[in-house]
């Protein structure tokens, strides 16, 4: 069975260290890790490279440690949306490796399964390979990619069990899957956990060996990057079908 905590900063407190390296799972916001996210702020670590898709948005997600300083380095694929984020990158202070989404993604499977590097054709030519070994297979040109390995890995799944077997629900799975294979310690922030037993084998996303500690967290709060509406004397109307939906 797994410790189970329902207080982030209590499944945090003695894992976090000033320097460390952390994986945080999410793609925009869906699928982040909120809750460990914000307790990250109290508990005041700092110098964190943080490796993840993208640095959330302002004030949300990673761009709360963006706020505070904690971070020193960001290891991402997006950035935008965020203003804080340009700021300090233009300013000289914060470190950001921007890396393919495709590579990143790779990048942390393969250093959860201990595969040291690869090759790759994606950024062969451009910014992304500089300083990066290029070889030639079958005639085309490859760029070598390093794995990537975290002391600490914040993932966000949907359910859990008592062994930590996680599930995800639909595209909140995306980073989160690799990235917690790819943690020393992995740490899973959940909605809902059930005794073993419960869930199906085959429905099982990722095998509890990969996840240490579950934070319960019932009740998310699931923001939107984007609100888009339509007034309604805009909307065109429906055609009749003939039945009823």
């Amino acid at each position: 069975m797994k410790p189970i905590y329902h207080d982030a900063g209590e499944a945090l407190r003695d894992l976090l260290r000033d320097g460390q390296t952390l994986m945080v799972g999410g793609f925009g916001l869906c699928g982040i890790p909120e809750a460990l996210i914000d307790a990250m702020v109290p508990l005041g670590v700092t110098g964190l490279t943080c490796v993840s898709n993208n640095a959330g948005i302002d004030g949300v997600g990673l761009g709360k440690l963006l706020r505070t300083r904690q971070i020193a380095k960001m290891i991402s694929s997006y950035v935008g949306e965020n203003k804080e984020f340009e700021r300090q990158y233009l300013a000289g202070e914060l470190q950001v490796e921007f890396c393919p989404q495709g590579s990143l993604a790779e990048r942390c499977r393969a250093g959860g399964a201990g595969i040291p590097a690869f090759f790759t054709r994606t950024g062969v030519g451009t910014v992304v390979a500089d300083g990066k070994e290029v070889r030639e297979f079958g005639g085309e040109h490859y760029v070598l990619e390093t794995a990537l390995v975290a002391d600490v890995s914040l993932v966000k799944g949907w359910k859990a069990d008592e062994a930590g077997n996680l599930v995800f629900r639909r595209t909140a799975r995306n980073f989160n899957q690799p990235m917690a294979t790819a943690g020393k310690v992995c740490v899973a922030e959940v909605e809902e956990i059930v005794p073993v037993g419960t869930l199906d084998p085959d429905q099982i996303h990722l095998p509890g060996i990969y996840v240490q500690r579950l934070l319960l967290n019932p009740r998310p709060d699931k923001k939107i990057e984007f609100r888009t509406i339509r007034q309604r004397g805009d909307a065109a109307p429906a055609a009749a079908t003939g039945s009823e939906r």
